[in-house]
């Protein structure tokens, strides 16, 4: 028989533990003259990302042995399909921000659960905020309930890439473009906290981008959307996603779904997921 799963809270302080760990670490290469690289995709990766990486999965799966292990700096290993639960882990969101010396760099934990988020953590070291949330026990910042403070009376505030604003300004949608931080986690919690009204993301970002910002914004009362499936499903063999769409006023949501849509349209969906590609 197998054994009893852990509570999602001793996961949540596990997760707090570790990452509050991690952002120690990450800060020591902060503003530093560190390697940097390119990996496939185009996308940059530093020393700092790869030892941060090592100590999260040493950190995570020696308390956590049967859980499996998904990382952007980690080889996929297909057997994180078979485990109940699953560390998703992304060792510094915004490392473009990060190497230009932007403090809104993140690092992103979460833990999914039969694909869905049960606790997760974003945590900017250089701003000191810590972001977490458990299912069904809301959303925290550096340990008060996260709350929504209004922008009473401006116009909507939503970051978005230049052909989607062309879109949404074309489809008669006023608001203001707001600041795209490099890090989208940190972009996405910002529409719990007030700072952003809305936040949107191009079609292709990965489980490790936004499994942690998903539960925080699910658990503060906001809409967050793959806008061609709805709520993200994590943990699967294609761990990538649509576009997506954070938002607060639930008004705005026809006109940013239609103009995402419009831009980056729906990948085709497979009819058995099994049979979704690999990285």
């Amino acid at each position: 028989m197998p054994a009893a799963m852990p509570p999602i809270e001793d996961d949540l302080e596990l997760l707090r533990a570790s990452v509050v760990a991690a952002g120690i670490i990450a800060s020591s290469y902060f503003r530093r003259d560190v390697k940097s690289w390119t990996k496939e995709n185009a996308s940059p990766v530093s020393e700092a990302d790869i030892v941060v990486d090592r100590y999260l999965a040493s950190s995570l799966l020696s308390a956590r042995p049967t859980y499996g292990w998904l990382s952007e700096e980690t080889a996929d290993n297909a057997s994180r399909l078979d485990c109940e639960r699953v560390f998703v882990v992304d060792p510094i969101d915004g490392t473009r921000g990060f190497l230009r010396g932007e403090d809104s760099w993140t690092i992103c934990l979460a833990v999914v659960e039969n694909g869905e988020p049960v606790a997760g953590v974003v945590y900017a070291p250089a701003r000191d905020e810590l972001y977490c949330a458990a299912k069904d026990g809301g959303a925290w910042l550096n340990g008060q309930p996260l709350k929504r403070h209004r922008r009473a009376g401006a116009a909507p505030l939503i970051p978005a890439p230049g052909a989607v604003h062309q879109e949404m300004q074309a489809a008669g949608l006023e608001y203001t473009r707001g600041p795209a931080y490099p890090s989208l986690a940190y972009r996405l919690v910002q529409v719990a906290t007030g700072k952003l009204d809305g936040a949107v993301a191009r079609r292709g970002s990965q489980d490790w981008d936004i499994a942690a910002a998903a539960l925080i914004l699910r658990e503060a009362g906001l809409d967050f959307a793959d806008v061609c499936v709805g709520f993200p499903q994590f943990n699967r063999r294609d761990v990538r996603h649509g576009a997506l769409a954070a938002l607060a006023d639930m008004s705005l949501k026809p006109l940013v779904h239609a103009a995402l849509i419009k831009v980056y349209g729906c990948p085709a969906v497979a009819e058995d997921s099994s049979e979704l590609p690999t990285l």
